[in-house]
């Protein structure tokens, strides 16, 4: 079990926006994160951030980023990156009552841990801009507590054979072919 170090909440803005295809009126994505923003339930209703000319985006949620010492290697990896990413991981749910066809389930800044989600298939995982403040906080922790593990070699084991050797060939019919 990895025991949670750090918390910073992450409000998720989702974008609805028209679809150029014919079977599908809206598109949904993740198109950003609102450090400190105020705290809001993804299943809740969700206030409009504003109209832009073909959709809207909407707070979609607030879900706290969780750093553990287990992964500050896949931290680094993404902080060393010239455009860090949050990955925002997004689940499937009916649209009934108007409601978009996904909702946000959990923010991470380790591309390991998003590519777990991304993987399984249930869930969408799409990436973000990482804000500055989260680059910094995500800094912070990294350099407080990342531990480099010193690489080992694998020794490889030998092996023995008994005198005769350990297999048979047998042609067509079953005749032992190595006798």
């Amino acid at each position: 079990m990895t025991s949670t170090d750090a918390r910073m909440p992450l409000g998720v803005v989702l974008e609805k926006r028209e679809s150029q295809n014919r079977w599908v009126s809206h598109v949904w994505r993740a198109v950003e994160v609102l450090p400190g923003a105020p705290a809001r339930d993804p299943d809740g209703d969700w206030p409009s951030l504003g109209l832009f000319e073909r959709g809207e985006r909407f707070h979609a949620g607030t879900l706290q980023l969780e750093l553990t010492r287990k992964l500050t290697d896949g931290y680094r990896s993404n902080i060393s990156q010239r455009e860090p990413r949050v990955y925002v991981v997004l689940r499937q749910q009916s649209e009934k009552d108007g409601r978009a066809p996904l909702y946000p389930f959990l923010v991470t800044v380790c591309p390991l841990e998003a590519e777990f989600y991304a993987v399984g298939g249930e869930e969408t995982v799409e990436d973000v801009p990482m804000p500055e403040e989260v680059v910094i906080f995500v800094s912070d922790y990294v350099r407080r507590y990342h531990e480099e593990l010193p690489f080992h070699k694998r020794k490889r084991g030998s092996k023995k054979r008994d005198e005769k050797g350990s297999f048979e060939i047998r042609g067509a019919g079953g005749a032992k072919l190595n006798e």
